[in-house]
């Protein structure tokens, strides 16, 4: 009996540790070579249901609905409930919770002023990992490359709004140059050319210094048309300025302007020959803006506009080796309510499936969007019409009164395909997201 006994335990065990072998969750996944991090800059659950609607239908999927790996990701910064993009992308950069504010530096660091009275200290980002290794790294956004989401990979300040001197942060063996990005950023793409400029050239400079000639001195090529860009020669380091400030919403976009997945592509042709691979941030950044001024129909554009850049890569890239990834940053205060039909558009006014109105207390329609603040909030309820409300321009209603809308503090998605992707599931807190990528990328 105890032999009989014996031999069942070690059957068992066989069997276990061959379960094990195979379905071992916690077993190390593939590594990359390569990684794009994608982030829609206050792309919550709401906008991203509310841009599959705008975009394919309520039945339709967006590329990113497609990824096969999806985690919810928890924003909160280290002083606060609700998050500005400064602490959460450096959660996402640095693995370290920070104050809203401010920019990949630790919990100490408080914002202020000049950072003159500042405590704290840099961490180091995922950007100056991939330095560190020999990889090639790039920075795409449709913001000011120097707000706050992109800034966050390659500078360290205790205060978001001091673009001037995170521009300085960006440029090889200048004053106030980031020495841990080595040689420099290699691909750097997006909007904000008047922190490099001096203001005797119409930028708001005040030392003088005209940082787009400094970098060129450093062997950079510059980009500051979608034609320049176009010419850009493989392989050799990009600087690309698409406007003095925020570039277009991708519904006014002039054509002479990059489109977030022109720049994308430009940045993958400038990465691919990295003999040991490369990280590469591209944002949508002009979600948020939209959001906060409640104008959803441009916030919804600029979220397909991800989702375009998202499938173009999809396609340049070879997921054996590439690590690609989708997130948001922060959640925003837009809702979808009413019980509008099926295939109602979204951004119209709610309606019943014979075209008629629901209305509220008063009789009077509204939208299937809404803020739950903002600046749009009438002393009393107009009487809406579709024309009105699915106009460009139209600002959907507000619950509370503001100045401009605040940020959610809701969690947001996470999606992954590729090598290491099965790292993403269950509910993350972002600063763990930090960790998988280095993880992923064997940094």
């Amino acid at each position: 009996m105890r032999k009989m006994a014996g031999l069942a335990l070690m059957i068992g065990a066989a069997l276990a540790a061959g379960c094990n072998s195979n379905n071992d969750s916690s077993a190390p996944a593939p590594g990359a070579k390569n990684v794009i991090f994608f982030l829609g800059d206050g792309m919550g659950l709401n906008t991203l249901t509310a841009a599959r609607i705008y975009g394919v239908g309520e039945e339709g999927s967006l590329t990113i609905d497609t990824l096969p790996e999806t985690a919810f990701i928890k924003t909160f910064s280290h002083d606060a409930q609700v998050t500005d993009s400064a602490p959460s992308m450096s959660a996402y950069m640095t693995g370290v919770k920070s104050n809203n504010g401010v920019i990949s530096m630790d919990s100490d660091a408080t914002q202020e002023s000049n950072c003159s009275k500042s405590a704290g200290k840099p961490v180091t980002t995922l950007l100056e990992l991939a330095k560190a290794a020999g990889r090639g790294t790039g920075v795409v956004t449709t913001t000011r490359v120097t707000h706050a989401t992109p800034a966050a990979t390659y500078a360290h300040l205790c205060n978001r709004d001091l673009e001037a001197d995170i521009a300085a942060q960006l440029v090889p063996g200048g004053a106030g140059y980031n020495s841990a990005l080595k040689e420099g950023v290699d691909v750097v793409l997006g909007g904000g050319s008047s922190f490099f400029l001096p203001k005797a050239d119409k930028g708001k400079r005040e030392d003088g210094r005209n940082l787009i000639d400094e970098m060129k001195a450093k062997g950079y090529q510059f980009a500051g048309n979608l034609d320049e860009l176009n010419k850009a020669e493989a392989g050799k380091p990009l600087l690309g300025l698409f406007g003095s400030s925020h570039m277009k919403y991708d519904l006014d976009r002039p054509a002479s302007e990059p489109s977030l997945t022109q720049m994308t592509l430009a940045a993958i042709k400038q990465l691919k020959d990295q003999k040991q691979g490369y990280f590469l941030m591209v944002e949508g950044g002009r979600i948020d803006h939209a959001l906060h001024g409640t104008n959803a129909k441009r916030s919804l554009t600029d979220a397909v506009a991800l989702d375009d850049a998202v499938k173009t890569a999809l396609g340049k890239v070879d997921l054996e080796d590439t690590l690609i990834v989708v997130t948001a940053d922060h959640d925003h205060t837009m809702t979808i309510n009413g019980y509008s039909a099926k295939g109602n558009k979204v951004l119209d006014l709610v309606k019943n499936g014979d075209g008629s109105t629901q209305n509220d207390v008063d009789g009077k329609p509204f939208t299937t969007l809404v803020f739950g603040n903002g600046p749009n909030r009438p002393d009393v309820r107009p009487t809406l019409t579709s024309d009105q409300v699915m106009a460009d321009d139209y600002l959907q209603e507000t619950g509370v009164k503001l100045g401009s809308e605040t940020h959610g503090g809701g969690d947001v998605m996470l999606f992954a395909d590729g090598a290491g992707s099965s790292r993403f599931k269950g509910t993350l807190d972002n600063t763990k997201v930090f960790g998988k990528l280095k993880e992923a990328l064997g940094l």
